[in-house]
Formats: structure tokens, sequence, C-alpha cells
């Protein structure tokens, strides 16, 4: 199993911090950064061989590759997203599919967590998709939602929902088992021909739509993290980061 980082999107609600910079590269903690935080996880689990998803200042990605290697004890591969800024992630998703077959721990560039929700994918193993979830967190429009059934695992995932008919938010962080490689890159590439401004958490609503199963890990009640969209986001992160 690898690791792999979503890291290609613009950040423009975090402006003048993403002037020239994607959003996982935005310091939450002195010089560290999210796409530290995510890395320094990876590593954590033992996920040493890591892609990362570039696109917007991807540059900025590159010029830091080696230092991020020699600081987290990873290696790195980059993927290039040239449609970042115009389309939405589920492209930037299906164009790692070809890593989808090693098996991967896959986290969103701008999330900040601690390493117990990479522990707990690890530990939950077992279903094709497995999708990290807050059980506890008071819902609003914005949020990736979740709907569960028993027997079934996730039958929806949406911001698209009423929150209070939700299980969970997604909190972006999965494991992609091999064995959904090639029903995942097709659920994938369905959603962003149909709509390129869709989400990658559509082409798992594909995924189930096909038949596909998709499984839960909550990750425990009152679990600190945040997904840093915008400047309050980020003000959390920096209350937060540091504590793990």
């Amino acid at each position: 199993m690898i690791g792999m980082v979503l890291a290609a999107g613009a950040g423009r609600r975090l402006r003048p911090f993403t002037d020239s910079l994607p959003k996982a590269l935005v310091p939450v903690d002195a010089d560290t950064t999210i796409l530290d935080i995510a890395l320094s996880n990876l590593a954590e689990v033992d996920l040493r061989d890591v892609v990362i998803v570039v696109g917007y200042a991807a540059d900025a990605v590159e010029e830091r590759q080696a230092d991020l290697e020699k600081r987290h004890g990873v290696t790195l591969s980059l993927v290039y997203n040239d449609k970042a800024e115009i389309w939405n992630n589920a492209y930037s998703l299906w164009l790692a599919r070809d890593h989808f077959g090693e098996g991967v721990l896959m986290v969103n560039g701008d999330t900040v967590h601690p390493v117990s929700v990479e522990r707990t994918l690890l530990s939950s193993r077992g279903p094709d998709l497995l999708l990290a979830l807050d059980t506890s967190k008071p819902l609003a429009e914005e949020e990736m939602k979740v709907q569960v059934d028993k027997a079934l695992g996730v039958t929806r995932v949406t911001k698209l929902m009423d929150p209070a008919t939700a299980y969970g938010e997604y909190i972006g962080a999965a494991i992609i088992e091999a064995a959904a490689a090639d029903a995942l890159a097709g659920a994938l590439e369905t959603t962003f021909r149909r709509d390129p401004g869709l989400y990658y958490e559509d082409g798992f609503q594909e995924f189930v739509d096909r038949g596909g199963f998709i499984g839960t890990a909550p990750i425990g009640d009152e679990m600190p993290w945040v997904e840093v969209d915008d400047h309050r986001d980020l003000v959390r992160a920096r209350e937060i980061a540091c504590l793990y």
C-alpha cells in the first residue's frame, strides 16, 4: 500500500497565502505546512512511498520535493493536473488511477488531522473503499455528508443533503483497495466527463450506484481536525496543528 495526497487546488479563499503557493503548502505551525502534516502521518504508519497530485503552483512542490523527502523519510512521485484551476478534483483523483492497483491511503491536501485517522483506517480495512467519518460534528450545508445503511454501506455521499439525514461527515481520508482500482477509475471518468466541476466524492457515488460497496470508519468523538478552506479554517488549523 502507498500514500496519496491530493494537492492540486488553488485555494482561492486563502489568498494572499495562496497567491503563489498551493493550499497544501500554507504553514499551520511555524514552518510546518498542511502537506508536512499529511506526509508525517503517512510516514508514521509506514507508508513511505507517496504520490502527490499537483496542479496549481506545482513548481512550489517541485522545489521542496527533496527537502520533503528528507524531512519525512518518504519517496515522492508527482502526478500533474494541468486543469486544476478550471476542473474539480474528480479529474485529479482519476489522473492518479495507475497507482490504485497498489492499494492507496489517500488524504486531501487541505485537511489537518492527527495520525490516529490513518491508524483507524488501516485497522478497519476490508471494504474495497473505506471512508473516514466524523460522526459527532454538527453538520451544515458546506460539509461532505454521508448516509449509511448497515447492510449496504455508504448509500449517498454529497454536500447536497439535509444535514439531519446524514450519518456523518467524510473528512477527506480514505483507503482505496487494489481490488477497486478499475471500477473506481471507471466511475471517476464517467463523473468528470459528465461534469468536470464535480468532486471525486461524486465519483464515489457513481461507484456505489454501479453496485460497489463503500465502508466507513468513524474517527472517534471530538477528534481535532479541520478542512482548511478559508481564513477562519486556517485559524482553527493553527490552533490544533501544534497538538500533534
